[in-house]
């Protein structure tokens, strides 16, 4: 039995298993995460820098939140690999991008902590505050959060639905 490069990591299967560890510990899953996606995504393709980008971003927003209640969307998903390995779907990585293997975006067919098979830029600040009204109505209302970069932040969707948030308070 050979002995896993990622222990820490190897520990987590859902959101869930995050919460309650010590910052320490969720250092070390943050640590062995960027190691795994330095050597999967060399192998498969696809977006390397946005994804070590967002490690401890992702892994900070699934410790706090339960985005089965709560809503996330990733703005053009560039940046969803961690997202993915902390929601279960780390044995996906072999065929990343590959034919009949596992999507480079979100994709709600894949998992339920992916609302939107997103890839246009500008949009999750719109789709995030869409939800955020609609959960207004629920007995408990859930919070919705949006992920966007710098280059998406530029769009003018993005612009308008900031005005959007800051009209209705």
């Amino acid at each position: 039995m050979s002995e896993s490069n990622y222990p820490n990591l190897d520990l987590i299967s859902s959101p869930a298993d995050l919460k309650g560890l010590s910052s320490d510990q969720l250092t070390l899953v943050c640590e062995e995460m960027r190691a795994f996606l330095l050597e999967t995504v060399q192998e498969t393709g696809g977006h390397l820098g946005s994804n070590i980008g967002v490690v401890e971003l992702a892994t900070a927003l699934h410790s706090v939140y339960d985005f089965r209640r709560d809503r996330l969307v990733w703005d053009v998903s560039h940046q969803c690999y961690p997202h993915k390995i902390l929601t279960g779907r780390r044995d996906g990585f072999e065929k990343l991008r590959k034919t009949g293997g596992m999507c480079g975006f979100t994709n709600p067919h894949e998992s339920e902590y992916d609302l939107f098979h997103t890839g246009h830029a500008g949009t999750s600040i719109s789709l995030a505050l869409g939800l955020s009204l609609g959960m207004q109505h629920d007995p408990e209302p859930g919070r919705a959060v949006a992920v966007i970069g710098d280059a998406s932040l530029g769009a003018g969707v993005a612009f308008e639905a900031i005005n959007h948030a800051g009209s209705i308070g």
